[in-house]
């Protein structure tokens, strides 16, 4: 009697096996969304590297010419009044701004 107890069982299991091994509804659309995701994801990246070269590349070096200039003549009119007690007017102080934005640009 047990015998006939332990084949039943084992024919049961088979049966539970064959169940787990059935993929689900649920699975494969996660991996469909998942692969959307990472798509999605990946054209983000793309897009954000994209955004960094340019920061990088172009509007960084500009930027450091055109300040760094800025900074070298506020520097140097600093020490010549240091060194030489004269006084540094800039008349127009839009022109300055321009010529020196215009010299950033042309050395680039």
């Amino acid at each position: 009697m047990s015998m006939t107890n332990s084949a039943s069982f084992i024919e049961h299991s088979d049966e539970a096996d064959e169940i787990n091994s059935i993929p689900s509804t649920s699975t494969t659309s996660s991996v469909s969304d998942d692969d959307e995701v990472s798509d999605a994801e990946r054209e983000w990246r793309e897009s954000l590297q994209q955004l960094e070269l340019l920061l990088t590349m172009v509007l960084v070096p500009y930027l450091g010419k055109y300040f760094g200039r800025k900074c070298a003549y506020w520097g140097w009119a600093k020490f010549m009044e240091w060194k030489y007690p004269v006084e540094v007017v800039v008349t127009n102080p839009m022109l300055f701004k321009g010529a020196g934005a215009i010299e950033a640009a042309a050395s680039l």
